[in-house]
């Protein structure tokens, strides 16, 4: 028997196996955030611990456009392992909000074209893909701000933060924060800004948790900080 054919002999096992777990109570949940999946995430990490690392069998699960199968690929694929074109194809295709999350923060923060990606995903016309270039530019805001014009990323949110669709309008309040958190010389134009757009702040937060409403979410984190 080829290689070929025994990855889709185990495609079509690991997609016989994820139906079984698939829960519609789970899903209707997960249909409410956008997400058509029905099977819990713990169990879905058990899958992916289970198989351990496997590219090839992660790039098939990925083809098949199901949305746990995506999840599964991206716990057992080698994030390093990707081509850029790949990444920028698969970052399109992720439409799901759990799928788009996890590739950007698993698979291409961690491969070595994500610094090219940024760049080129930052400003694209399909709002979801902007927001990756967003969310990869909040990385470097905290881990590698150097090169970065936080000005300007000030700029651009002040001007097109409150009218941005909800997955680009949340990456870059992300941004925002971020800023706000990690660049006191900032601080107070980050939380002006927040205090003025106004964005997400009557979002509903659990106990516990801390708002997205920027101005309290900085200022919080900035007393964590000093309480270390």
């Amino acid at each position: 028997m080829s290689e070929t054919t025994l990855t889709g002999t185990a495609v079509a096992e690991v997609m016989a196996e994820l139906a079984t777990l698939d829960d519609p109570r789970m899903r209707e949940v997960n249909l409410r955030h956008g997400d058509d999946h029905g099977v819990h995430l713990g169990k879905l990490r058990a899958v992916a611990k289970r198989l351990k690392t496997q590219h090839d069998l992660a790039r098939r699960l990925w083809a098949t456009g199901d949305t746990a199968a995506r999840l599964l690929a991206i716990l057992i694929c080698r994030p390093k392992a990707f081509e850029r074109a790949e990444l920028d194809v698969m970052v399109r295709a992720a439409r799901s909000p759990k799928v788009h999350g996890w590739l950007v923060n698993y698979v291409v923060k961690k491969n070595p074209h994500a610094e090219e990606l940024r760049v080129a995903w930052f400003a694209d016309p399909d709002p979801v893909v902007a927001s990756a270039g967003w969310e990869l530019t909040t990385e470097r805001v905290a881990k590698k701000p150097g090169g970065l014009d936080l000005a300007g990323l000030l700029d651009v949110i002040e001007a097109r933060m409150k009218d941005a669709p909800d997955r680009l309008q949340w990456a870059m309040n992300h941004c925002l924060a971020q800023i706000g958190i990690e660049h006191a010389g900032h601080r107070a134009r980050a939380i002006d800004i927040g205090e003025r757009l106004e964005v997400l702040k009557d979002y509903p937060t659990a106990p516990g948790c801390t708002s997205p409403y920027a101005p309290i979410w900085i200022s919080e984190m900035v007393r964590r900080q000093h309480d270390r």
